[in-house]
């Protein structure tokens, strides 16, 4: 028999996409699962779309969110779920019709400690932007080659619809305990820390609707200072080596916040960027320094915060001559 897969799927007010979510996954073609949907106080006909549903599908199931939001959501889904493999879905996409099949082929064949996703689509009725045309192209670069966590501290590496870990691997990850925004990230971040080999996949599996009222848009916990919060709080965990000294490199927006952080936490660190009209110039009361500063330290490990495509390759030519790293002695945090 095959395994029980559950699918989990926080909802509120997405009425006008449940249909299209809904029959991509009573049509896949991998049918031992169960879809757990979890109504977070919708004002909409959201849970009388899915109660329709469950009706006449007994392994559509509708409940309500114990508490408020979607860390709760997926809890209260998490807590009445039964499979032995655990993935989540987004109740405004589209699964491809092989991509239960897909990913549960991919950990029954790799086994434990192994991370399915796959590649993804953004799709919008109006249009996409270069921006998220760009995260599509950049993420299915590293799902192709199974290569994601190689810059987890650019963006969230691992698309929050389009993954699965057997149970046993969730739990040892924290499942969705953490009270930590945003809640796809920092479960990444987990994968990260736990282990779980991402299995390489070049197919399409996920497709993601973009639209204007979407909660990463709307949301305050998807904000840009919250992503960087999450970064400098796992990089400080997991990568970060006291016995270096610590750089950050660049003086805008992004460098600006990392160095408030650091300096409210007490981390030592020295401050560099390639700006002749900020160097010599103290920020936080720290002195900007030239870039090639650098070269006096021993291992130094450096945040780049400079998000000028331009510059960051005129940045990793220099990396590359001093014979430094990625995600040992350099992390690209944009």
């Amino acid at each position: 028999m095959q395994p029980l897969i559950s699918i989990i799927t926080p909802f509120k007010n997405t009425g006008s996409y449940l249909f299209e979510c809904l029959d991509s996954v009573l049509e896949q073609t991998y049918q031992n699962w169960e879809m757990l949907l979890i109504d977070d106080h919708s004002s909409d006909n959201s849970a009388q779309i899915v109660a329709g549903y469950s009706k006449i599908n007994s392994r559509v199931k509708l409940t309500k969110n114990n508490g408020v939001g979607i860390i709760e959501a997926l809890r209260t889904g998490y807590s009445q779920s039964a499979g032995n493999f655990i993935t989540r879905m987004d109740s405004d996409d589209i699964m491809a019709p092989e991509k239960l099949d897909t990913l549960i082929s991919g950990l029954l064949e790799s086994g434990k400690r192994h991370l399915a996703t796959g590649r993804v689509k953004y799709f919008r009725k109006d249009g996409l932007s270069n921006g998220y045309i760009h995260y599509q192209n950049w993420l299915n670069r590293l799902t192709s080659d199974g290569s994601n966590y190689s810059e987890i501290y650019r963006e969230c590496v691992i698309p929050s619809p389009c993954w699965m870990v057997y149970r046993e691997d969730l739990e040892k990850c924290g499942a969705f305990k953490p009270d930590r925004y945003p809640e796809d990230y920092d479960l990444a971040f987990r994968f990260y820390k736990r282990g779980l080999k991402v299995i390489p996949c070049t197919q399409i599996l996920h497709y993601w609707r973009d639209y204007s009222t979407r909660t990463s848009r709307t949301d305050e916990h998807y904000a840009a200072n919250y992503f960087l919060d999450i970064k400098l709080h796992w990089f400080l965990q997991l990568d970060y080596n006291p016995d270096s000294p610590l750089v950050v490199w660049g003086a805008g927006s992004k460098g600006k916040e990392i160095a408030r952080k650091l300096i409210e936490g007490e981390t030592p660190f020295q401050w560099v960027c390639n700006n002749p009209n900020k160097i010599g110039h103290k920020i936080y009361g720290k002195e900007m320094l030239p870039f090639d500063s650098i070269t006096n330290l021993v291992d130094p490990q450096i945040i780049v915060t400079v998000a000028n495509k331009d510059a960051q390759r005129n940045i990793r030519t220099f990396f590359h001559k001093q014979g430094m790293k990625p995600m040992t002695d350099y992390f690209f945090f944009c």
